[in-house]
């Protein structure tokens, strides 16, 4: 009996550890599929050769490659495969807009495979012809790579079939990739915050970043912020501007992610250069909400006794530097990295190639240097025993031999540009591997000046054939102040307003207004019972009266006239109902025919990739671009003019009874006096002819024109029947101003 019961105990046993070994296992697999998964987004890369402590990387953006605009390709594969060659990056970055996804007159947006077969095959040409291995390129996604795509992996999405990165089978979000050299570590983090749901344009215009995103790029930001003690310098890159990214769910932003990490720089897209060649914008927690007037924010403080231990928090600051488009411009970008220290050239290639490339890497451009971190980084590091400061260093790519490299200095203090230091630089020995750097000693005391734009510096370089090429002059500030800088009203208005953050407010706004232009008079009309209007033609004109309160009685005044006009008051006011609580149009918003899906203010009813049944919002802001310019452009402008036509068939039916009765009585030059004053518009013989009338009929024109735009747009674009899928959109407004013209046209 007791062996028995032994035996019974021993198996019991082994069948436990057979349990525990088999869990073992199954964790053991867990951790090495996350380990799997987790190192093909993350990827390190030991930089070799000279020169030393500099990396530098190429970003393209905004290829945009269509079927109708071949040579953007042409010239794709004709230039970057030998520029790539000659600069020899360690990255090269391609942040979104692969391709185009536009039909030949820009109106249909959605994805064609003819675009991206090319892309693939433009990619594989230059790889090859520039030298460069293939993991060293990464390729986001753009907005109109995500045109028409309602899921992300799905039959539609083609950049998980064409691109480098699915390629290489770099999947997800988030790509990170190190470059070590010298006791130095550089971070590039590549972000995907393309929709989720890819609605086509133009209601696909903004970054959707996600709660688990940011998550994902806070862990890839701070992966080596406990595992070593090396220098870090910290780049981000991603196709949308901050001013063109919204926030998640839950408020957060990409901003505060990259402030959290003192990030040095934070490389994008998506703008182009139409918009202007100054669209860069230094970023600190101070920073408004809504906007930001200039390139900076607000003044730098220096202080005197800075705290120069390694243990102090790192300033909390960046650079947006959102670069220029292929598409048009041939822009290419060279970003480099000396001892810290970051720096960029924009390179224009639509002239052709460049022979020779010139990049000062120190000192920096006093433009883009960080406002805050800079002056404390010269306090603790130029009165220690960093070499830094004691050389002038350029980078120079040339595919001829370069026989002389001289520096120069020139000061701006009189207004005019005078040489004050001109010198040879010599070329590193043993630098050959990666590039040619150059240097030059110089007595960088001479240069501290609490002007940070006063003295420009510039790099000269002469090839074996006697051709000389220039860098272009820059401001530089030892002493690491920063100059400021302002936009055009143009780069302000994409740069520096802060655009998924305004919408709401605005759209509230303008619906506020309109809603007010209707009710308040009305509520004014029902509750006053001494209002005379009826009494007086319009506005009177006196010489104490100024213009703008003349204007101000006149739109009063036709804002009641149309609060009488009962049927067109309701019907505005019906209109105005329905695209608050209705659908304003259905369309069809993805590339695959058939589904169609419907838009109101606040976003696109979608069925969910995760599940069909259930509809999910999207395009929130994106949908501004609809949504705004319909409100202030077409519905507040007919509100206006349709009270107006009401005041001018009031005012012409008064002066015309006034015509009358003073013509029975006999008594012409009392109608004279009578007349005089009385209205602004009758002072200038408006009403004989009814010109004003005439005027709003032109106006009613125009009105008629930008909705017919609008429609035209929107119609090709989501493949819609106007009369089936957006009557009420479409023809409100016109039959409004129809009926508005028909009514007022007989003042009797």
């Amino acid at each position: 009996m007791a062996g028995l019961l032994l035996w019974s105990i021993g198996k019991r046993r082994k069948s436990m550890a057979a349990v525990a070994y088999a869990c073992f296992v199954f964790v053991l697999f867990l951790a090495s599929a996350s380990c799997a998964s987790h190192g093909r987004r993350r990827s390190v890369i030991e930089v070799e050769g000279g020169p030393n402590g500099v990396v530098w990387v190429a970003q393209l953006s905004d290829l945009h490659f269509s079927v109708f605009n071949p040579e953007r390709a042409a010239d794709f594969r004709r230039l970057l495969g030998p520029a790539l060659s000659m600069i020899n990056p360690s990255l090269v970055l391609i942040t979104g807009d692969l391709t185009d996804g536009k039909s030949k007159d820009l109106s249909i947006m959605k994805q064609e495979e003819v675009e991206w077969i090319e892309y693939q095959n433009a990619t594989e040409d230059i790889i090859m012809r520039s030298g460069l291995d293939k993991k060293l390129f990464y390729d986001l996604r753009g907005n109109h790579d995500s045109f028409g795509v309602p899921q992300v992996g799905g039959e539609y999405d083609l950049y998980r079939k064409y691109s480098i990165n699915s390629r290489l089978r770099r999947h997800g979000n988030i790509q990170s990739v190190t470059l070590q050299h010298r006791g130095r570590r550089h971070i590039f983090v590549g972000i995907d915050s393309a929709m989720e749901i890819g609605v086509r344009g133009p209601t696909n215009l903004f970054g959707h970043p996600t709660d688990e995103l940011l998550s994902d790029l806070d862990m890839e930001l701070g992966q080596w912020d406990k595992k070593s003690t090396q220098p870090i310098t910290k780049i981000s890159f991603g196709h949308f501007p901050l001013s063109f990214t919204a926030t998640t769910d839950t408020g957060k932003s990409l901003k505060d992610v990259f402030l959290k990490h003192s990030l040095s720089a934070y490389l994008c897209g998506h703008l182009h250069t139409r918009f202007g060649k100054n669209l860069k914008r230094h970023h600190v927690r101070s920073a408004g909400t809504y906007y930001q007037f200039n390139m900076n924010h607000g003044t730098p403080s220096v202080k005197k006794n800075e705290n120069c231990s390694t243990n102090v928090e790192s300033p909390q600051e960046f650079w947006e530097w959102e670069m220029g488009d292929w598409r048009k411009s041939r822009i290419l970008r060279i970003v480099a990295i000396d001892s810290g220290h970051t720096s960029f050239l924009d390179i224009d290639y639509r002239l052709g190639f460049r022979d020779t490339i010139i990049l000062p890497t120190f000192p920096l451009d006093s433009r883009f240097m960080h406002r805050i971190s800079s002056p404390r980084y010269f306090q603790c590091e130029s009165t220690g025993t960093s070499l830094l400061y004691e050389t002038v260093r350029a980078l120079v790519f040339s595919r001829s031999s370069i026989i002389s490299v001289s520096l120069k200095i020139y000061d701006s203090r009189s207004g005019h540009f005078d040489l004050v230091l001109d010198q040879e630089m010599m070329k590193m020995k043993g630098n050959q591997t990666r590039g040619d750097m150059y240097v030059s000693q110089w007595n960088w005391r001479a240069f501290v000046d609490p002007s940070p734009d006063r003295f420009l510096l510039q790099i000269e370089a002469i090839d074996i054939s006697g051709k000389s090429t220039r860098s272009q002059p820059r401001p530089f500030s030892v002493n690491g102040l920063t100059a400021d800088t302002s936009w055009s009203w143009r780069e302000f208005f994409v740069m520096g307003v802060q655009w998924s953050a305004l919408y709401p407010p605005l759209l509230h706004f303008v619906l506020l207004l309109l809603f007010s232009l209707l009710l308040v008079p009305r509520g004014f009309l029902i509750f006053s019972k001494n209002y005379a209007s009826r009494n007086k033609v319009g506005p009177t004109v006196t010489r104490t009266k100024s213009v703008w309160m003349c204007i101000e009685e006149a739109v009063i005044f036709g804002l009641v006239e149309l609060s009488r006009f009962t049927e067109l008051w309701c019907g505005i006011l019906l209109y105005l109902l329905y695209l608050v609580f209705f659908p304003w149009f259905f369309g069809q918003v993805y590339s695959e025919a058939g589904k169609m899906a419907y838009m109101t203010h606040g976003g696109w009813a979608v069925a969910s990739p995760k599940n069909e049944n259930h509809s999910a919002y999207s395009g929130v802001p994106d949908i501004m671009v609809i949504v705004l310019p319909h409100l202030g452009f077409v519905v507040l402008p007919t509100v206006l003019v349709v009270g107006a036509l009401a005041a001018e068939r009031t005012a012409f039916r008064d002066y015309f009874r006034s015509l009358c009765g003073k013509k029975e009585d006999g008594h012409p030059e009392e109608s004279a006096s009578h007349l005089k004053g009385r209205s602004l518009f009758g002072v200038f013989g408006f009403w004989s002819g009814r010109w004003m009338r005439k005027l709003l009929l032109f106006l009613c024109m125009l009105i008629l024109w930008k909705h017919w735009k609008e429609c035209r747009a929107i119609v090709k674009a989501y493949d819609m029947n106007p009369f089936l899928h957006s009557p009420v959109y479409c023809f409100w407004i016109p039959l409004s101003l129809a009926y508005a013209v028909y009514k007022t046209c007989a003042a009797v």
